[in-house]
């Protein structure tokens, strides 16, 4: 790349290999399309530039152009053709991580009025994802009836993502994945867990911490990622903040029946080069107490982006996340409670998410990205078993307790260029370090499900320590002929706490029939490592591997229109080194991680486990361009995982079909509606020995039957309506949502009843209806 050149402390991270985990978040978009002239033919040598930047570009002879690595915001285009004076173009939004599409189309030499015609843009994902990619704007999350304004929840609508057993929880489940095999990426920060009430066993959790409102674009890939993004067996969800005002300041109030809160913003500096945004919000669920017992959840969230430009090729940025969480969950002994549980919770957690970027443009055609971000979770828990012992709760003995603390801090690096032969090429990688502080108890043991003697597996455990990863990555993304595009690269990992590295191949095609329809397929190597609290509960788990998937993906795409496109893609998973019981043959980790209970998987294991997951999905979607939105999924689908016997059996995230629809419409400009429903097969389960835990009063597993019993068909569906109103000339948004509108309690499995000793079905929650306004002023 002509120009190019690093300082000394640039070059010694990009020469050093103390590199790791780059994600494709430089903080740069691209715009691409096709100029065209009279009947739509392809416009060659067409110069296209992008004003109030150096970036320039002369269409081939298919009439198409790309400009890259450019900053993220609104740009008119100049467009100067032979025998034509040259032409501004109406402004061209550019985003992080994404490419605008637009076609240009330029008068005709005789016209009357001289004047190009530039399509509205559609935003797809970058040339080097090519698989499994899905884009989410905004506005369908903020509007959407199924999203409840929570990214995971819409997430959860998208091809191959099913739900997990309470409703209340907003886990991903992808492609049969555990949910805990996600990887959550907000503005170039590596976020372990973005959700409140989350444990140090799961990825999931009751609510997001982002609000839906300072959200800018969401783009979700479910397999076949490629290699600047650090190795997560399932998925990845890049996420971009969007700046605040930089024209003047504002204010945006928000109520609902679950939160309320403000969005504060503003520019950054008299000459107004940058901008902030601050959201702070607090739930107000006290007034569906009853839902909740004794004490219902209280959640604060605080989100916060500044910008500032320090030159035309440097760019800043900082990032807050953070939220704090409590609840107590008293026993419900009553033996008519719909809803009966024996153990007394008490939770708090905190955590936070803080980064700085740093972003130079090197040249025309290149961009790096300098990160350093901190990141902690703690979490503090007491549980008693307060029906087991029949004592009041002050005299009942602890089942569990924690008070534990994890810490990590990231020093980044990512380099984008293009080179000759090479064509676009990403670099990069970080220096991880994890600060770890576990004092957790299980004084008692606990009463595993598989395990017909009560209280195994006591333990206490008291550490500090620190640990490292590092690694380094490489991808090439170059066009072979005019239809065929190439992407290739790997990436180098160490497990310090493991003491173990792995290899990552990783490779991507794409091939262009014609300009609606393209074949793609992408293959790769996937690793991750078992969480620190599983790793350091049991001497014996010390010795376990990074769990690996490899991942194959094809299918094709085609493109209806601007903002219309159907994909259909077959993918297979396999797993291996999965932790697996050494206690209980048939169980494996990947069945885990839906669940605020973290005693349920805390036990010794070995890296043992295997598993496949397979299926085709079919996907069709409209882009929320004039008046309405849409998308609708279906996907087929098995999963099998092993134990230690070594017996596939379908893991409890099997859905073998999945259905999905969610639309919005905006009857007039005062009024939208929106919609959603879910349809899934049933989920396995395994039922219960009832001899032994009538015997016991409590539950115990049939083994011979493990995953043996599949639950009734779920379908659920949702609905919203949103009248705009105008008060003091500024817009009120007044919305009201029913979540489940038939009320069906979906049956998930089914559980120990400790009040009448015997089981019964596990419901999820049914009808829940949804008020809120959004006020700014």
């Amino acid at each position: 790349m002509n120009g190019v050149k690093c300082s000394k402390f640039t070059c010694l991270l990009l020469g050093g290999l103390l590199l790791l985990r780059g994600q494709d978040t430089a903080g740069v978009g691209a715009i691409t399309g096709n100029v065209v002239g009279k009947a739509e033919a392809p416009a060659a040598a067409v110069r296209v530039c992008v004003l109030t930047t150096t970036r320039c570009v002369a269409t081939d002879e298919r009439g198409a152009f790309r400009l890259t690595e450019i900053r993220v915001g609104d740009y008119q285009l100049q467009i100067a053709a032979p025998q034509l004076q040259p032409f501004t173009s109406a402004p061209v939004s550019v985003r992080a991580g994404l490419e605008a599409q637009v076609q240009i189309t330029l008068p005709a030499l005789d016209a009357v009025q001289q004047s190009i015609t530039v399509s509205e843009s559609v935003f797809v994902a970058p040339e080097e994802i090519k698989t499994s990619s899905f884009l989410v704007e905004r506005e369908e999350i903020f509007k959407s009836s199924v999203a409840q304004m929570d990214v995971s929840r819409y997430v959860q609508s998208l091809p191959g993502v099913g739900v997990g057993r309470s409703s209340m929880r907003n886990d991903l489940i992808v492609r049969g994945g555990s949910p805990l095999e996600n990887l959550f990426v907000v503005d170039n920060i590596e976020i372990p867990n973005i959700n409140t009430f989350a444990n140090f066993a799961s990825a999931g959790g009751l609510t997001s911490i982002l609000d839906a409102d300072i959200i800018r674009d969401v783009n979700f890939m479910t397999g076949g990622y490629p290699a600047p993004f650090i190795n997560r067996t399932s998925s990845v969800l890049q996420i971009a903040a969007r700046e605040g005002s930089r024209d003047a300041f504002s204010a945006r109030l928000s109520m609902s029946i679950l939160t309320g809160g403000m969005i504060l913003e503003g520019p950054l500096g008299r000459n107004k080069k940058g901008s902030w945004v601050t959201s702070v919000k607090r739930s107000f669920l006290e007034v569906v107490k009853s839902a909740f017992d004794n004490s219902p959840p209280v959640i604060y969230t605080f989100n916060t982006k500044a910008l500032y430009d320090l030159t035309p090729r440097d760019r800043i940025w900082l990032v807050n996340f953070s939220a704090l969480d409590g609840i107590h969950l008293a026993p419900k002994l009553d033996p008519k409670s719909t809803d009966p549980q024996s153990v007394d919770v008490n939770y708090k957690g905190r955590r936070f998410a803080t980064g700085l970027n740093w972003q130079h443009l090197f040249g025309a055609h290149g961009v790096g990205l300098f990160g350093v971000s901190h990141s902690e979770a703690r979490v503090s828990q007491a549980v008693k078993d307060v029906g087991r012992y029949g004592l009041p709760v002050s005299e009942t003995p602890l089942l569990y307790r924690e008070n534990n603390h994890e810490g990590e801090t990231t020093l980044k690096y990512d380099l984008t260029t293009d080179l000759p032969l090479l064509g676009k090429t990403q670099v990069g990688g970080s220096f991880k370090t994890f600060r770890i502080r576990y004092n957790t108890a299980q004084p008692l043991g606990v009463d595993n499900a598989f395990s017909e003697v009560r209280d195994i597996n006591p333990f206490t455990l008291d550490r500090n320590f620190l640990a490292y990863q590092t690694g380094a990555y490489f991808q090439s993304t170059r066009n072979l002929t005019n239809r065929l595009n190439l992407t290739w690269g790997g990436r180098f990992d160490n497990y310090q706490v493991l003491n173990k590295n792995r290899f990552s191949p990783r490779v991507g095609l794409s091939y262009r029939l014609n300009d609606k329809l393209s074949l793609r397929a992408s293959y790769g190597h996937y690793y991750q490592q078992p969480l620190f609290l599983l790793i350091e509960s049991f001497p014996q788990n010390r010795r376990l591997t990074p769990i690996r998937a490899n991942h194959i993906v094809a299918g094709l795409t085609y493109i209806f229109g601007p903002t219309v496109r159907m994909t259909v893609e077959a993918y297979q998973k396999d797993y291996r080194d999965y932790p697996v019981s050494l206690q209980f043959p048939s169980f494996s980790l990947a069945s885990a991680g839906d669940t605020f209970d973290v005693t349920e998987i805390l036990m010794p294991y070995t890296s043992a486990g295997r598993g496949r997951a397979r299926g085709i999905e079919f996907f069709l979607e409209k882009k929320f361009r004039g008046r309405w939105f849409a998308q609708t999924n279906l996907s087929i689908s098995s999963t099998r995982f092993s134990g230690l016997d070594g017996v596939r059996r379908p893991g409890t995230y099997d859905y073998p079909v999945v259905f999905n629809a969610v639309a919005g419409y905006k009857l007039t400009s005062k009024w939208d509606v929106s919609a959603s429903f879910r349809a899934m097969s049933g989920r396995p389960y395994t039922p219960f020995n009832e001899a032994l835990s009538t015997a016991q009063n409590r539950e115990i597993y049939d083994l011979t039957r493990v995953n043996g019993l599949r639950a009734p068909a779920y379908f659920r569906p949702d609905f919203r309506f949103d009248r705009t109103f105008t008060v003091r000339n500024k817009p009120l948004l007044f919305w009201v949502g029913i979540q489940n509108v038939f009320d069906r309690r979906n049956v998930v499995g089914v559980r120990w009843n400790q009040n009448t000793n015997r089981s019964e079905n596990f419901r999820q929650e049914g009808l829940f209806p949804l008020v809120g306004i959004d006020w700014k002023f």
